[in-house]
């Protein structure tokens, strides 16, 4: 059976059993808790990080299920946020770079599950920014906080806010939790927070990253203070739906957006940019398991829709995770074989390099639609870290060309290839798992590449990927490296859309 009749045919199933199901009525309809971390990779406690603090986050997942492999469509803020929403893929909604640099939905009509749900009767609120255009198409009863909250300014109040929200809701709820960490500025420590943070003694650079110094040490120390800052920020949160009563009736799912912006992290289509935790906890619902699934936040949707027993939109991306839901249940489970991703840009011209992307178990392909060019990311990364450490008030010298030459051969070359991409790129996950060497022309490899292309090539057409077209391609290629700076993004009326929609066979649905 192919991957694609594979994911219709599960849904099917799920839907035809949650129907059957008696345990939900219109009466004790689940609330839901969407939590929702920046920049944040698996590095937890409950993923066998050697040096995250995540005592709070460790216990929800103890609680529910604990996803090993989830991965988000796009690495990220607004294109990731976008997904999770709607269930598409962002060459399918259209959010394919940054809100702040006006990227947005194809349509406004796009369904997406805060209307979904605020139609079937649920009080829907968002604490914490959006981030996706235009914010009108999402309908919520209530938004606090609603920009980004980079600087971390009276970080107690989303846990206020949200036992202002659970406790005044007498109605089913959904509600939207949304923290700034891990986002930089990695700030070491807010109000206390953490008590004991660490520093560049404690720690070392995340193994994806292949590269070592002082200064990024101290980056990353700071990064996993953040998280310690967030995992005490959730415990808050449980604390006030704790405190409501409404803990048992209610489904808490927490995930990173994407992964964390450090070297080969998000804005990639690398482990370190698209994985991500996901955790669910339903009491009485979803039995306590580790799960090691190909899984994506393209399931939330679904996943959320047939526990409550809601029609699914037409086309969507992803499938319900209720057949993961019982360990017992998982070996006899006939889940996919391939997750896929992609890559446009995130601030227009300064990050704009477009791929696609596909995983089974033991492989990843990456294909890159504009092979032999400079990826314009290694550069704007290079000088993100830098401004990270000059505004850190570190003394210590951020140098990544003397990094990358002190490493082993075979980090230089993946440096090498991040910086000028190939037309493919093939990683062995079991035997490198952080995608240092590139499988691509081995002959050993042939008949995998070709088959991962097929499937590649098969996905595209399905969900009907305008970037087939070399047309568009060059159309988007020109209009997004037009825009350079914010300012000129600002004034920019972005055209993507309409050629989109007059060639793309998805427009008219």
């Amino acid at each position: 059976m192919t991957y694609f009749v594979k994911e219709a045919s599960l849904c099917l199933i799920v839907c035809f059993l949650v129907f059957l199901c008696p345990c939900v009525n219109a009466t004790e309809r689940p609330n839901i808790l969407l939590i929702v971390s920046e920049d944040n990779g698996p590095e937890l406690g409950c993923y066998d990080d050697p040096y995250a603090r995540t005592p709070n986050l460790d216990r929800l997942a103890s609680e529910g299920i604990c996803f090993q492999r989830a991965y988000v469509p796009q690495s990220g803020c607004s294109q990731s946020r976008a997904s999770f929403f709607t269930g598409l893929y962002p060459h399918q909604h259209g959010q394919i770079g940054l809100a702040t640099w006006g990227f947005r939905l194809f349509r406004d009509d796009i369904p997406n599950l805060p209307t979904i749900l605020k139609a079937a009767g649920y009080r829907t609120g968002i604490i914490g920014k959006l981030h996706i255009n235009p914010a009108d198409s999402f309908s919520f009863d209530f938004h606090e906080i609603k920009g980004a909250n980079f600087q971390r300014k009276d970080i107690g109040d989303y846990a206020t806010f949200a036992k202002q929200f659970i406790s005044s809701s007498e109605t089913p709820f959904f509600l939207s939790v949304n923290y700034p960490e891990a986002h930089d500025p990695w700030i070491t420590q807010v109000d206390g927070i953490p008590k004991n943070p660490l520093t560049k003694d404690d720690v070392t650079p995340m193994p994806y990253m292949g590269v070592d110094s002082p200064a990024l040490r101290q980056l990353v120390a700071d990064y996993y203070n953040c998280i310690s800052r967030l995992d005490s920020l959730v415990g808050d949160l449980l604390a006030v739906l704790e405190a409501s009563g409404k803990t048992e009736n209610t489904i808490v799912i927490y995930l990173g957006d994407h992964g964390a912006d450090m070297l080969r992290g998000k804005r990639t289509c690398y482990e370190g940019g698209l994985r991500i935790p996901l955790m669910m906890k339903w009491p009485n619902h979803i039995a306590p398991s580790v799960n090691h699934q190909l899984v994506s936040t393209l399931d939330i949707m679904p996943t959320v829709l047939s526990a409550l027993k809601l029609d699914l939109p037409a086309e969507l991306a992803g499938r319900p995770l209720q057949p993961l839901f019982q360990p017992e249940d998982q070996a006899q489970v006939d889940w996919r074989d391939f997750y896929f991703a992609e890559y446009h840009t995130h601030a227009a011209a300064p990050n704009y390099f477009p791929q696609r992307s596909v995983c089974t178990d033991k492989y990843k392909l990456i294909l890159s639609l504009l092979p032999g060019k400079i990826h314009p990311d290694y550069h704007d990364t290079m000088r993100k870290l830098e401004g990270d450490n000059a505004s850190s008030g570190s003394s210590l010298k951020f140098d990544l060309e003397q990094m990358i030459l002190s490493a082993s051969p075979e980090v230089q070359a993946a440096y090498r290839i991040m910086r000028v991409p190939p037309a493919v790129q093939l990683y062995d996950l079991e035997t490198d798992p952080y995608e240092l060497i590139n499988l691509a022309g081995n002959a050993k490899y042939a008949d995998i590449q070709t088959d991962l292309l097929s499937k590649l090539k098969q996905w595209r057409e399905l969900t009907k990927d305008p970037l087939l077209s070399d047309n568009i391609l060059r159309a988007l290629t020109k209009e997004v490296q037009s825009v350079k700076t914010k300012s000129v993004a600002r004034k920019h009326q972005w055209k993507y859309p309409d050629y989109f929609f007059g060639l793309n066979p998805n427009s008219s649905n």
